[in-house]
């Protein structure tokens, strides 16, 4: 029995049209098959209508003027919120994307933030660091804050602190044993006054000064006059 061969013949590929590849929206990611891409640009655009619109003319930079009806979002950079349990074909469906069983699929939260399946977590593996407490108090000092403005109606040759403040009611009780003065909203007119707190900021400091005034600072703990 003789076999005779087998001829393939292999067939032109055709021509693609350019014209019709106008038509294209510049966010649309062509194909590199016969025609040569132009648009560096290969997200996909949630938008379907954006995908065949012919955007080329808001491409050219030079000679678009930008208005607030032609501003759109990037392609791909807004999309539709995820409609979950409404379907398998949203790919989402049925279990939303959780599986059949296992505690992850479970309602509510399985696991606390930072559980790693009950192996040493992260948080616990790092070091420490010695000798810088992170609580309240440690990591910051919080003052009560004493704007300039409210010394105004000081006296001039006076001594003025948080205690005499509240006395004559300038200023309202503060929850905090140290105190700050700090540069108010309003232009401070005292003058010749001796202010006494736990702080000052440089810009108080140089206005206390400016006016004649001297700052005074306080130790946090006994409340006495360490530097003036």
């Amino acid at each position: 029995m003789c076999i005779s061969p087998i001829t393939y013949h292999i067939l032109p590929l055709p021509k693609l049209n350019a014209s019709k590849t106008a038509a294209f929206s510049s966010f649309t990611p062509r194909a590199s098959f016969g025609v040569a891409s132009t648009s560096s640009l290969s997200m996909k655009v949630f938008d379907w209508k954006r995908r065949t619109a012919d955007e080329s003319a808001l491409n050219d930079v030079e000679n678009t003027e930008f208005t607030f009806d032609n501003l759109k979002p990037a392609p791909g950079s807004r999309q539709q919120k995820k409609r979950k349990g409404r379907g398998i074909s949203a790919g989402q469906g049925a279990t939303c994307g959780f599986g059949m069983r296992g505690q992850k699929a479970r309602s509510g939260r399985p696991t606390r933030s930072g559980f790693e399946g009950g192996q040493q977590p992260l948080y616990r593996r790092l070091p420490k660091f010695v000798g810088r407490p992170m609580g309240p108090g440690h990591s910051k000092t919080i003052y009560n804050v004493i704007k300039l403005d409210e010394l105004n109606s000081a006296e001039a040759g006076s001594t003025v602190n948080f205690e005499g403040l509240l006395e004559t009611g300038a200023i309202t009780k503060s929850k905090y044993d140290i105190h700050k003065v700090v540069v108010g909203r309003e232009e401070f007119t005292a003058k010749d006054i001796t202010v006494q707190a736990h702080a000052f900021t440089k810009s108080a400091r140089a206005a206390i000064e400016a006016n004649g005034g001297k700052c005074e600072l306080l130790k946090a703990s006994t409340g006495e006059v360490i530097a003036a």
